[in-house]
C-alpha cells in the first residue's frame, strides 16, 4: 500500500489543496467518497512535518470517515480536512474565515465538523463564508464518549460474558472533552479507571473525580488494564508498541488507531479483542446528523445506544467466521457502498432513457 492509499494520489474522490499566504493557510481537504451523501468529517489543525504529510493525513482520515459514517447508518460520505498549524502570529479568525471559503468552493460536498486542534468557534467562523458547517454551536465530544462507553459495554458482555463493569479496570489514554466524559460514565457503573495524559494536571484532576488513578504517558502501554481506550493520539497501535500491550480489550475514542490494517490481525493473534475506531467512536457523527434532522435527545440517545448493539453483532460475525472485526466492519461498508452505487446508476438509465 503506498502513503497515500491503495490507488496512491488519487485515492480520493476529490483533493483540494488551499493556500492564502495573506492569511498564513495551507490545507488540504480530501473527499473520499459520495455515494451515500456529502462528505462529513472533521477539520483537524495540527504540526505536520511537511505538506506531504497533511496530504497523506487527509486522505487516510477522509477514508475512515466513509468507513464510519456508512456504518452508523448515515447519509453522508466521508471527507476530512487538515490545516496545517500556521505560526503563533497568525490572525486564527482570518484563517478560518479563508478557509471556510474554501469549502464552500466544495459545493456542499464537504460538510465540516470539529476535530484535533479546531473549536466550536473555529467552526462558526468558517461558517460566515456561506459554507454549511457542523459543530459550530455544539461541541460532539460527549455524544462521542457515550458511544464509546457503550461499545465497551458490548465488548465486554462478548468477551467476558457479563453485563456489568464492577471492577473493570479500564485505562483512558487522553484525558479531554471525550476522555474525561467516558471516564465519568465508566467509574458511574463501578469500573475502575486509569488516566494519562500529557497534561499531568488534567489527567489528575480527572482521575481525582472518579475515584481513579493516573500513569505516565509513557507507561500507557505497557500499563495492565482490561480495557484500553484511546482518546487521544491516532496509531498508538504499531508493529513497535503491539507486543508491549497489557489490556484484552481495545475500544478507541481517537481516529485511526491502527498505524496499518495488518495489526488487527495481529491483535487478534494475541487474544485481544479489537474494535474499529469508526465503530466505537461514532457517537459525535450521529451527533451532528441529530443536529441537522432536529432529533430530540432522547432519539439522540437511543441512536447512539445502537453502537452498542452493532458491537456486539459485529464481535459475533467476526468470532463465527474466524476474520477480525476490522475485515468484517470494512467488507460490510464495501457491500454497502457498491449496492448504493448499482441503484444509483438503475437510476440514472432510467433518466436517460426518459429524455
Amino acid at each position: 500500500m503506498s502513503e497515500a492509499g491503495e490507488q496512491g494520489w488519487f485515492g480520493s474522490e476529490q483533493l483540494v489543496l488551499c493556500r492564502d499566504d495573506e492569511v498564513g493557510l495551507r490545507a488540504v481537504i480530501a473527499i473520499d467518497d459520495t455515494t451515500l451523501g456529502p462528505g462529513l468529517g472533521g477539520v483537524r489543525c495540527v504540526a505536520y512535518p511537511n505538506e506531504r504529510a497533511a496530504v497523506v493525513e487527509a486522505q487516510r482520515l477522509s477514508a475512515a470517515m466513509t468507513l464510519k459514517n456508512a456504518s452508523a447508518g448515515l447519509p453522508y460520505g466521508g471527507a476530512k480536512s487538515v490545516i496545517l498549524a500556521p505560526e503563533p502570529s497568525v490572525d486564527r479568525a482570518a484563517l478560518m474565515r479563508r478557509f471556510g471559503e474554501f469549502i464552500l468552493r466544495t459545493g456542499g460536498a464537504y460538510l465540516p465538523g470539529v476535530d484535533m486542534g479546531t473549536s466550536t468557534e473555529d467552526l462558526a467562523i468558517a461558517g460566515r463564508s456561506g459554507a454549511e458547517v457542523s459543530c459550530s454551536t455544539e461541541d460532539p465530544s460527549p455524544w462521542t464518549a457515550l458511544g464509546v462507553a457503550a461499545g465497551i459495554r458490548a465488548a465486554v458482555a462478548h468477551v467476558d460474558e457479563r453485563d456489568d463493569l464492577d471492577g473493570l479496570r479500564v485505562l483512558i489514554q487522553g484525558a479531554g472533552h471525550v476522555g474525561a466524559a467516558l471516564a465519568h460514565d465508566l467509574a458511574a457503573d463501578g469500573a475502575q479507571i486509569v488516566v494519562a495524559d500529557v497534561n499531568a494536571s488534567r489527567a489528575a484532576e480527572v482521575a481525582h473525580a472518579v475515584g481513579g488513578r493516573t500513569v505516565a504517558p509513557s507507561e500507557v502501554i505497557g500499563t495492565h488494564c482490561d480495557v484500553f481506550a484511546p482518546c487521544a493520539v491516532a496509531r498508538v497501535v504499531s508493529p513497535a508498541t503491539l507486543d508491549e500491550l497489557n489490556c484484552r480489550i481495545i475500544v478507541p475514542a481517537a481516529n485511526d488507531t491502527l498505524s496499518d490494517d495488518t495489526e488487527a490481525y495481529l491483535l487478534a493473534r494475541r487474544g485481544i479483542t479489537y474494535v474499529p475506531d469508526f465503530i466505537a467512536n461514532a457517537g459525535g457523527v450521529i451527533h451532528i446528523h441529530a443536529l441537522r434532522v432536529k432529533h430530540d435527545q432522547a432519539r439522540l440517545r437511543a441512536d447512539i445506544a445502537q453502537i452498542g448493539g452493532r458491537v456486539q453483532d459485529l464481535l459475533d460475525e467476526a468470532q463465527s467466521s474466524g476474520e477480525t472485526p476490522l475485515t468484517v466492519a470494512v467488507t460490510r461498508v464495501s457491500r454497502m457502498l457498491a449496492q448504493a452505487r448499482e441503484v444509483r446508476d438503475v437510476h440514472h438509465t432510467r433518466e436517460v432513457l426518459h429524455t
